[in-house]
């Protein structure tokens, strides 16, 4: 064993939760683009388009999981870094795949872990292939150092800067879900990037409306009072947004 062993960053502390005045501000909310660098510039270009009808503040509001599956997390992380359509706001959340990317940077998560729910295609688009790295060097720690040396710190920085979950008074934009009964700033953080069936059977019992993604569906969603809008970008080809402006709900497609 060695006598100096390399240690892990300390556990991140809570991502931030935010909240906004929806009056007079349209939102577009868009699902989860998956590396889906040219349906998210075509989505953009039918959304600056759709928003010059509006007057006052306009937010894209982007529901997490950008990387992973596609071809182009690469690009689709420089494009968000990047300044947002002219006359909008940007507001990026968290997805349980940033999160799983920087676990597997800090050492949390294994590397065939990542590699299995999307990291690979994540690593072509930096131009590294993993199973070349493994075949020429030995050591894992060696591949996975490698690999970390690849990633841009700018990126590394957004992702963890990434809020968890944006409010208004009646709307809830978030990547999976929350869970029915609990207050939104006692929701646990799994949850938000996570959750599923205990979400979905309690839908009409909500208190605000949800607009979320993580969980692909053929076409949008709108089950009592949540709107699932992943609509599979990676393999369908199809990104969907949602515009909101006062109580009325537009979808927009790739």
């Amino acid at each position: 064993m060695a006598l100096f062993q390399r240690s892990r960053p300390s556990r991140p502390a809570p991502r931030e939760r935010l909240e906004m005045d929806m009056e007079d501000t349209v939102v577009y909310a868009i699902g989860d683009v998956h590396g889906c660098y040219k349906e998210l510039l075509s989505l953009e270009e039918k959304i600056a388009l759709d928003g010059l009808q509006f007057r006052g503040r306009k937010i894209i509001v982007m529901l997490g999981d950008y990387i992973d599956r596609g071809p182009q997390s690469a690009r689709v992380l420089d494009h968000l870094l990047a300044p947002p359509p002219k006359g909008f706001l940007r507001v990026c959340l968290a997805g349980n795949h940033e999160v799983a990317m920087l676990n597997y940077l800090d050492g949390y998560l294994s590397r065939d872990r990542w590699l299995a729910v999307g990291g690979r295609e994540t690593l072509f688009s930096y131009g590294v292939d993993p199973e070349r790295l493994s075949s020429l060097y030995a050591s894992s720690d060696e591949v996975d150092r490698r690999i970390r040396e690849v990633i841009p710190v700018d990126h590394i920085d957004f992702l963890r800067s990434l809020p968890v979950l944006l409010c208004s008074e009646k709307f809830v934009f978030v990547h999976a879900g929350i869970r029915p009964g609990i207050d939104l700033v006692a929701q646990d953080e799994q949850d938000l990037l996570n959750i599923r069936d205990e979400f979905f059977v309690a839908a009409h019992l909500l208190d605000r409306f949800v607009v979320h993604g993580h969980t692909p569906v053929d076409i949008p969603r709108l089950d009592g009072r949540r709107l699932d809008i992943d609509t599979g970008a990676f393999h369908s080809g199809r990104l969907t947004a949602v515009r909101i402006a006062d109580k009325f709900g537009k979808l927009i497609f790739s």
